[in-house]
């Protein structure tokens, strides 16, 4: 008798615990509640309730305006009654996630969640052979080209989620927006620094029940990143740096405030664009990169391509790139990102980066660092 009593108090007290999540907490403002703190993250606001978990996405390029607002509801709950406008409800954990990159296919390998993957776009840019492994046998999708991807086939399948990266003026996105599918916008890449841009992964664990274990992730992430900006500061000498190079009429320059200038700063570079406030790249005339950065110490170069780039292709290319300093001296470095998984790894672990750079402008401060990514051109 005792037993069926506390069976029966128990199933009380969830079913009261349900009614409360599904009447009485709908009723607050979504924005209310306890706000999770972010450290870095910029772009990304997290609240906790009691029964439901909120995340407000800043549009990157109209601050004061809200990208997208997404209500995360676990599967075990009922909805709330009452929803504001324009909210997108995505019931946690996700099984079913299109993703557009290799960026975040390789975060939720980190993360170990890969098996809640139906499919992925521009897989043949995707170095990891797991996944080229799964494709093959028809275990994840390949729904062709991220920027149109095959519509027919989403729609057959009809994932929990897309994961696509927006841009600015991208709009409703289409045809895509019209399919009932959430969207989860992935403009994790317009923080204004790495560790801001790696703290989306906390986000995105809340998506495949994986809090817990992205926050761990990104602690230890946290703490070797500072131990190693903390060691750049030790050499008193900041080289000057300059990366990437002509494409078609224009140089595209990451601005001061990108992740990318952010960090080249952290390896205690001279970043010559760090002047530049954009928090994406922009386009300049190779006479303005000339005019800047034609006494730059270093230079790096991200390629893809069958062979390595050489200072005879380069000169073949473009002629003029031989009025750069780092031309004559010899101290170019590329990542040939056709075999070196850049993109997928260095988003989420900006700490892998970091050494690298450390290790190439102050090769005394990591004497037995091995290269990761860039190595001296042939």
């Amino acid at each position: 008798m005792k037993v069926l009593t506390r069976i029966m108090s128990l199933l009380t007290g969830i079913l009261f615990l349900l009614a409360s999540c599904h009447n009485n907490r709908t009723q607050q403002s979504l924005d209310s509640g306890d706000t999770i703190p972010l450290k870095y993250a910029r772009l990304i606001t997290l609240i906790q309730q009691d029964c439901f978990q909120i995340a407000i996405l800043q549009n990157p390029w109209q601050p004061s305006k809200i990208l997208h607002r997404y209500v995360l509801v676990d599967k075990n709950l009922p909805l709330p009654q009452s929803l504001p406008e324009g909210c997108t409800v995505i019931r946690t954990p996700v099984n079913r996630a299109v993703v557009y990159s290799s960026v975040h296919y390789s975060l939720l390998e980190l993360l170990k969640a890969t098996n809640c993957i139906d499919g992925v776009c521009d897989a043949e840019y995707i170095l990891n052979p797991s996944l080229q492994e799964k494709i093959q046998k028809g275990e994840i999708r390949d729904y062709g080209n991220s920027m149109s991807p095959n519509l027919e086939q989403i729609m057959e399948q009809h994932p929990d989620i897309l994961m696509p990266s927006p841009f600015e003026q991208s709009g409703s996105y289409g045809k895509l927006g019209q399919l009932g599918i959430p969207i989860v916008e992935c403009a994790d890449y317009m923080e204004t620094s790495a560790l801001g841009r790696a703290e989306w992964m906390r986000f995105y664990g809340m998506l495949f029940g994986k809090e817990a274990q992205a926050d761990s992730l990104f602690q230890t992430i946290e703490t070797e990143y500072k131990r190693l900006k903390k060691l750049a500061t030790e050499s008193r000498h900041k080289p000057s740096l300059l990366c990437e190079m002509k494409t078609g009429a224009n140089w595209f320059v990451p601005g001061g405030n990108s992740t990318s200038g952010q960090l080249y700063q952290d390896a205690g570079a001279k970043y010559v664009f760090a002047h530049l406030e954009n928090s994406g790249a922009l386009p300049l005339p190779f006479e303005a990169v000339l005019e800047q950065a034609e006494d730059a110490e270093v230079w790096l170069i991200k390629y893809n391509q069958k062979e390595p780039l050489s200072y005879r292709q380069l000169k073949q290319d473009y002629e003029p790139y031989t009025h750069f300093k780092a031309w004559k001296e010899k101290r170019i470095y590329g990542c040939n990102t056709k075999y070196i998984p850049f993109y997928e790894e260095t988003p989420f672990q900006p700490h892998l980066l970091l050494k690298d750079l450390i290790r190439l402008l102050h090769p005394e401060l990591l004497p037995n660092e091995k290269s990761r990514y860039f190595t001296p051109l042939s």
